[in-house]
């Protein structure tokens, strides 16, 4: 293990590339942002929200459980062979969402995209963990979840400009596609194995089985059983804004354009905001920002409860997108606090496994409580779990970084 240095300085190169990589992975995401909800409506005719939203529930349950098998995998077999592996499962995502004759075929794409996810952006994010080192985790974090971000939100801006162009079909999944061929030839041919900088960095080996894992993380160690309970709740407020925010925003009469920028601006703030908080939380610690972060996305989801207008909901998107920015890197740079480098890609896996089985509550939820209730009400509900898990955080979490 000679050579090897650990520091965003000393693999500059090989950083920057899995920051492109994951913008590719975010872009692949992006694609439905904007179209498919509409597209269920519109094309399908699905008039139960709970069955619009069955495509965000499948993609949440397929992600949680791949990115508990991500972090293990990379463990065994290297980070390298299950990144190429997710992009291999990502190519039919989008001939599938172009060509589906009926909704059956878009949950399918969905259980796909979700696999592709799970195995990709979680692999990159263990991969930048491994080149930082402890120092500039928030950092690394920040830049990792903003590439992923800013191309969620430019994909979702313009698919909706190609959607009100030249339909709901096939133009704005013909960018996905595009995300995925760039996305698998940067990986095949240019990232390199980053598993021997874990092992650097840990230097002596912590034994620990993959059940005692998934129970530190889940449950028993404070600051990560914090942190997975926030990360879900993240994922449920945001899953309700991936699958009815279009919806809310059409039935006040918007426009297709307009709502490609709402549904835009808010993972546009959150993927800009995280340069800032993501270095942020190296200096100023990571407890505070995640405490205060979800108590911003508390306040965004009421405003958006309550607004009727492009103004107001494009104010309560900067702030939900705001408080995200504050939690999403900061969440992942606390695992990295905490966890041991021997065991810290399946403590990520876990992690991710509650945070993006957030992705399937929210949908359940938002889509349950909508048909009963209506679209407020499930923001108002949604908004309220928020605030609790701010108030858990700020309870049971304790700072995680030496500074």
């Amino acid at each position: 293990m000679t050579g090897i240095g650990l520091g965003l300085r000393a693999n500059l190169a090989q950083f920057s590339l899995l920051v492109a990589v994951n913008a590719m992975v975010g872009g692949v995401l992006g694609q439905e942002r904007t179209v498919l909800p509409l597209l269920a409506e519109r094309e399908f005719h699905l008039v139960a929200y709970s069955a619009a939203l069955t495509y965000i529930l499948a993609f949440g349950l397929t992600k949680a459980a791949t990115n508990y098998f991500a972090g293990t995998w990379s463990d065994r077999f290297g980070r390298k062979p299950v990144l190429l592996a997710g992009w291999l499962v990502a190519i039919p995502v989008p001939l599938l969402l172009i060509w589906a004759p009926h909704w059956g075929w878009v949950v399918f794409a969905n259980v796909l995209l979700g696999v592709n996810q799970g195995l990709a952006w979680s692999t990159t994010v263990i991969m930048k963990i491994d080149l930082a080192g402890p120092a500039r985790r928030g950092l690394a974090m920040g830049l990792n979840e903003a590439a992923g971000y800013i191309a969620v939100a430019m994909t979702a801006l313009i698919t909706g400009y190609l959607a009100a162009r030249h339909g709901l079909r096939p133009a704005p999944f013909l960018l996905g596609l595009s995300y995925v061929a760039v996305g698998l030839g940067l990986s095949l041919v240019l990232v390199r194995e980053t598993h021997e900088h874990a092992r650097f960095e840990a230097r002596t080996f912590e034994s620990i089985t993959n059940r005692e894992v998934l129970v530190r993380t889940s449950f028993r160690e404070p600051a990560l059983s914090a942190a997975s309970q926030a990360g879900m709740v993240n994922n449920l407020n945001d899953g309700l804004a991936w699958g009815l925010f279009p919806v809310l925003f059409a039935t006040a009469g918007l426009s297709l354009r307009q709502i490609g920028v709402l549904v835009a601006l808010y993972p546009a703030v959150w993927g800009f905001g995280q340069l800032v908080t993501g270095p942020l939380s190296d200096r100023l610690g990571r407890k505070g920002l995640i405490t205060s972060g979800m108590l911003v996305q508390a306040f965004a989801l009421a405003v958006v409860a309550v607004a009727s207008s492009f103004g107001m909901w494009a104010l309560a998107a900067v702030l939900l997108g705001a408080g995200t920015a504050m939690v999403y890197p900061t969440l992942l740079a606390a695992i990295g606090d905490v966890a041991h480098p021997s065991w810290r890609a399946r403590a990520v896996g876990v992690y991710r496994l509650w945070r993006d089985g957030g992705f399937a509550v929210g949908a359940l939820l938002a889509g349950v409580v909508a048909d009963l209730y209506g679209l407020r009400t499930a923001v108002w509900v949604v908004a309220a779990i928020t605030f609790a898990s701010g108030v858990v955080v700020a309870g049971r979490m304790y700072e995680t970084h030496r500074r």
